[in-house]
C-alpha cells in the first residue's frame, strides 16, 4: 500500500520509518472525558484510563502545535510538491515492506515492493514520482507488528503511546525493528535526519486533516475502533471476519500469546 492510500484512513504511527502509522491520537480527544459505563467494554482495551489520558495528552500537543503547522504546510505547498513528498517517504518504507514479507513468508510480495524502491528510485527521481504504481506495481504494506502477528502474537492489547499515538503492545515491541529497517535512520547528518523526520511529521499530519471530519460520538473510542480495525485488516492480508466491538467487522481469534505475561 503506498503512503498515498494509507492516508486515506484515519491511522498512524510516526517517528522516521514508522510516520504512516503515527499520529492517530493527534487526531483529537476535546471529546473524550466520558468513558460512557453503559457502554460494553473493548476486551482488547483493558488499559482504557491510561490510554485516554495519553490521548488527551497528545491531543494538546496537536491543537497548538503540530496541527497548526500540517494546516500551514498544506496552504503554502503546491498540491504537486506534497504528492512527492508523500510519495518519497512512501517509497522508502517499502525496503520495511520487502524485509517484513521475506519473515513472513511472502516472496512475491517481497518481489513488488523490492521491484518498486529499485522504480521509483531510478526513473521515478528518489521516489518523487510513484511510477511503479502507474506500472500496475502495488505491493501490501508489511511492518514488524504485522509479522509478529503472523508468528503467533495474533491478539493484543491497545495502548496509546505518548507522542506516538495509537499503537498495541505486540506493534510497540516491533517499533524498535522498524525504525531500523528505515533508511533515514542511517543518515549521519543530524540536521538532515532531524529535518527529514519532521518533514514527514508535518506531511502526514497534513494527509489527515480531512480525514477528522469523519471523527463522530466519542472520539477516543472512534479513533481507537479504526485503528484497530485497520490493524486487523492488514494483518489479514484484507481478509475480514466478525468483530461485535469494531466500527466495522473482525474476528478475533484466540491469542497465541498472552499480553499478560508481557504487562507484569
Amino acid at each position: 500500500m503506498s503512503r498515498s492510500q494509507a492516508t486515506q484512513v484515519p491511522a498512524g504511527k510516526m517517528i522516521k520509518g514508522m510516520l504512516p502509522v503515527v499520529l492517530f491520537a493527534a487526531l483529537g480527544a476535546s471529546g473524550c472525558a466520558t468513558t460512557g459505563s453503559a457502554e460494553q467494554a473493548h476486551p482488547d482495551d483493558p488499559w482504557e484510563g491510561f490510554n485516554r489520558r495519553v490521548f488527551a495528552f497528545n491531543d494538546v500537543l496537536d491543537r497548538y502545535a503540530l496541527k497548526p503547522v500540517a494546516q500551514g504546510y498544506r496552504t503554502v505547498t503546491p498540491d504537486p510538491v506534497q504528492t512527492g513528498v508523500g510519495n518519497f517517504f512512501s517509497n522508502l518504507g517499502e525496503i520495511r515492506t520487502a524485509i517484513n514479507s521475506l519473515l513472513q513468508g511472502k516472496p512475491a510480495n517481497a518481489g513488488l515492493a523490492t521491484s518498486r524502491f529499485l522504480i521509483n528510485s531510478t526513473v521515478g527521481v528518489a521516489g518523487l514520482l510513484d511510477y511503479a504504481t502507474h506500472m500496475q506495481i502495488t505491493a501490501d504494506d508489511e511492518d514488524f507488528g504485522q509479522t509478529l502477528a503472523v508468528w503467533g502474537w495474533e491478539d493484543s492489547r491497545y495502548l496509546v503511546l505518548p507522542l506516538l499515538g495509537p499503537s498495541t503492545l505486540r506493534d510497540t515491541t516491533g517499533l524498535p525493528a522498524d525504525i531500523a529497517a528505515h533508511p533515514n535512520t542511517y543518515v549521519e547528518d543530524d540536521k538532515v535526519r532531524i529535518g527529514l523526520t519532521a518533514l514527514n511529521i508535518v506531511d502526514t499530519r497534513a494527509g489527515l486533516l480531512d480525514q477528522e471530519s469523519l471523527i463522530s460520538g466519542d472520539r477516543y473510542r472512534f479513533i481507537r475502533d479504526a485503528y484497530l480495525q485497520r490493524r486487523q485488516f492488514l494483518i489479514n492480508d484484507g481478509e475480514l471476519g466478525d468483530d461485535p466491538f469494531a466500527m466495522d467487522s473482525f474476528e478475533f481469534d484466540d491469542a497465541d500469546f498472552d499480553d499478560d505475561a508481557f504487562a507484569e
